[in-house]
This record gives C-alpha cells, structure tokens and sequence, in this order.
C-alpha cells in the first residue's frame, strides 16, 4: 500500500513538473533559468515542485507590472513637478553627451559607463559631491547618528534588513527623539527579510506611536507563499534632510557591528556622500515610499538646493525587476570588459551569468590583473558552494581567488583600473542583477578609488590565496556538490 501511494505521488509529481515546465517555456524566461527548473523537476520531482511554489513562481509578476505602470506614471503625477533643478541636471547632460563635452578627462572606459548608465536608466553623472568611505559597521553608524541627531526637516530609512537589536534600539530612540521634535520620519523595510516584524511588533509599535511613519516594501500576509522571495528590496539607503545620503552593503543589526559569534568581525563597505548625488538617492527612496504607500513627497525640500561642497564625480544607480535593462549588471560588464590593469571585486556571493564571467576570464586572459575576495566563512550554504565552481574557471584563465579569514566579508565593491569603483548593495550574483531592488554608486573621483585600492590590498593581508593546484585536487564529493549547486545557480 504504501509504494502504491509513493508511486502515485511520484507521478503526479512528474505531471506537475511537466505542466510546470511547459508554463516556464511559455514565459519565456532565461534559458539557463528554465534549464534549471526543468532539471529540477526530474531529478527532484516532490521538492523541485515544492521549492518552485516558495520561490519560482512569477504570480506576483502582476505586481512588479503595477509597480512598473505606477513609477512611469510619476511624472504624469506631477511627483516631480517642484524638482526643476534635478530635471536641469539631466536635460543639460544630455546636451552636453550629444556635444561630447560631459568629461574634462579623455577617458573611454569612464566615458562609456557614463553614457550606458544615463542612457539605460536617466542616471546622471554628478560632480558636486563629497565622499567618505566605511569599513565596518561602527564607522557607520556613529557617522549616521550624528548626522540623525542634527536633522531638522525629515529623516528617510530605506533597509533590507532592520533587526530589533542594540543598534538598531539606540537608532529608534534617536529617532523617537528627533520625531517629538516634529522632525518627519520614514521607515521602509523589506516584508520577507523583516518577516520578524510579523511576530515581535513592539519594536515597530513603539516608532509608529512617537509619529514614525514605517512601511513594509511589497507587503504579503503569506511569506513563503506570495512569490516576494523572488522580488526583495535590497537596497540600504539613508538620506537627512536631502543633503545628507548614505548607501553600501550594511544592514541594521548587532551583526553589522561585529557583535555576533558566528561571524565576528563584519567587514563591510558603506559610504556618505553630500551633495548633489544624495538626490538620486532620495528620488530611489521617494519612489519606493510612493510604490508602497502612494504616498506622494513632491516638496522641494525632499531635493533642496546645495552649494558647492566637493569634486567626487559619481552616478547613483537604482535598479530593480521593474526596470527596462539590468543597469548594474550592464555597467560591470562593459567596465570589465574595457579594463587594462586590474578587475578587483570584493563579494560575499560570486554567481555571475555566462556572459559577466566571460568578461571577467578574458580580462585575466588578457593580461589584466583580476582579484576576488571571498569570505571562506558560510552564511548562505548552497550559494557558498555553487561559487566555488565559478572560482575554477577564474583560476585556470589566471585570476586570484582569495578567502577572507579576519571575519566575514560582505563588501560588495567592484574596482576596474584607476577609473572606475561601485559601492552598493548589489552582489555579483544573479539575483542581484535580476531580481533584487538594488541601489549602487559608481565613483569615478581617483581619491576615493585610491581609497578603496589601499582597502582591497589591507582584505587581501587579511585573506588567504585559493592555490589552483590545491583547489584542482579537492575532494571528488566536494567537487560534485559544486557543480550541483552550479547547476542551480540560476534560480538561487
């Protein structure tokens, strides 16, 4: 009786998977995705089913649409309409593109970037900033603390992750504080990575009382079954009083500050930026505010006029499920694809798609200097080891491979020559090139890339070198369970 009943399951399994697939095929997804899924189906008929419902699933694809529909609807809204100057900057750089008079510099690796990201996605290229760097999470929020404390119109927190913890209660009673004081608050966090918030309210609670205002980006009551496991707000984004910005790769949490036993010391990148790039920054975030609450923060105070505070030339870059083009992934890939000297990446997931791994292997194959970082402690297993396999082509077409030992690494800095560096939120995986709401800063100011140069080689002091000949004699279990995960790297 009970092979009866396995052997029904098994082959409604299959007819499930069947009718799954050809679902797939009719979506026209990505081939390597749709490969996937359907080679789950067959060597995993239950779970491969069972793991499509919790994760593969597009049924909120209609939403992602909506959201789409709701941005391009913005200006129509008139969101914008007291944003003049930041409308100025754009229509000028386009003038000036067509003119070929963007850049002072002669420079075709910069120049390219500039171009394909303001041509994709209207990113314009700001000079007017000043720019400081973080290396850990105490650097961080001692900065962003002191700069809470002295704002006097309006405080905008845009987190993936926000963790009842003691940063995070010594971050709300600053804010508690600043709210008595008529300051306006917004919080914005993302539902599934927050899920915490569903059962322990009393963090959330206490804000909303003082008069925070605090939202739930794609909100869902079924988590693990409305399909936002596939579209996560990523992006960690600060922005005081319009004039003050922060983005990089720290969340909010004990974590982040060294304080967990698992990890100990986080190494991180975050940055701080004044000036005229903390308005793309905003206009992400009142985007994002508007999407989830329809709340519409069209005042110019939200962007307002600045003075001339720096010479750090960069583009902030929003990129998401609802944009046209995969912007960040776009931009790596043309700036590695130019680079001379060195291709250096810092990323706590390396799962690049077959044409940003062909870039990468024919830098080094070219002679280019190609160095990854990678933490050797695992937080995510699967992902930890499906990167592993990518590292053996790396290796073989001569770039280094480094396994950070202080800590855990979850920088996500990409630096192309002494032109180019990224800081943000976005990792050099898959997800974050499709999927995720990610938010990154390309820096094109040679102080700051210097900067995060010196940083590169102080990780690399602290990490050990992948040795190709013993990552070659591995073990033949290890390198099974390698090209496994690889084989669904897609759909991690």
């Amino acid at each position: 009786m009970i092979f009866k009943i396995i052997a029904v399951l098994t082959i409604l399994s299959y007819l499930m998977g069947i009718i799954i697939s050809m679902n797939i095929l009719l979506e026209n997804r990505d081939p390597s995705k749709t490969l996937s899924w359907i080679m789950m189906f067959l060597l995993l008929p239950g779970i491969g089913v069972i793991i499509y419902v919790l994760s593969g699933r597009n049924i909120r694809k209609h939403k992602i649409f909506k959201a789409k529909k709701k941005s391009e609807s913005l200006n129509k809204r008139h969101l914008l309409e007291n944003l003049e100057h930041v409308k100025k900057i754009v229509k000028s750089q386009s003038e000036r593109m067509k003119k070929g008079e963007l850049l002072e510099d002669n420079s075709p690796i910069k120049e390219s970037v500039i171009k394909l990201l303001f041509n994709i996605g209207q990113f314009p290229y700001t000079t007017n900033n000043d720019v400081e760097l973080y290396k850990n999470g105490m650097e961080k929020f001692d900065r962003l603390l002191e700069d809470i404390e002295k704002a006097e119109d309006h405080i905008h927190l845009e987190y993936f992750i926000i963790k009842d913890s003691k940063i995070a209660r010594k971050i709300q009673r600053l804010l508690i504080e600043k709210a008595k004081q008529g300051v306006e608050i917004r919080i914005l966090y993302d539902d599934l990575a927050c899920w915490r918030f569903k059962i322990h309210r009393k963090f959330l609670r206490e804000l909303r009382e003082a008069g925070v205002m605090c939202a739930a980006f794609l909100p869902t009551k079924f988590p693990l079954l409305g399909g936002e496991v596939n579209y996560r707000n990523h992006r960690k984004i600060a922005v005081i009083d319009g004039r003050v910005g922060y983005t990089g790769g720290l969340n909010i949490g004990d974590e982040y500050m060294s304080e967990s036993k698992k990890f100990g010391y986080w190494r991180d990148t975050h940055m701080r930026v004044v000036g005229t790039g903390t308005y793309l920054l905003q206009i992400i975030f009142i985007i994002d505010w508007y999407l989830t609450t329809n709340e519409i923060l069209s005042e110019e105070k939200y962007t307002p006029r600045i003075e001339k505070v720096g010479d750090s030339p960069l583009q902030i870059v929003g990129t998401g499920p609802d944009s046209k083009w995969e912007d960040i992934h776009y931009a790596f890939f043309s700036a590695i694809s130019q680079a001379k000297k060195r291709v250096y990446i810092e990323t706590p997931y390396f799962i690049p798609d077959e044409s940003l791994l062909k870039a990468i292997k024919t830098a080094a194959l070219s002679g280019v200097d190609v160095r990854i970082i990678f933490p050797e402690k695992i937080d995510h297993y699967i992902v930890n080891i499906a990167s592993y396999s990518y590292f053996e082509e790396v290796l073989n077409s001569g770039g280094k491979v480094y396994l950070y030992q202080r800590g855990f690494i979850h920088s996500k800095v990409v630096i192309v020559d002494d032109e180019i560096a990224s800081i943000g939120t976005a990792n050099m995986d898959l997800r974050s090139f499709m999927l995720n709401f990610e938010v990154n800063a390309f820096i094109y100011d040679k102080k700051i890339i210097s900067e995060l140069y010196e940083q590169f080689l102080e990780d690399q002091s602290d990490s050990k070198e992948l040795i190709q000949e013993n990552f070659r004699t591995r073990n033949v279990v290890v390198r099974l369970a390698e090209s496994i995960s690889r084989l669904f790297s897609p759909l991690l």
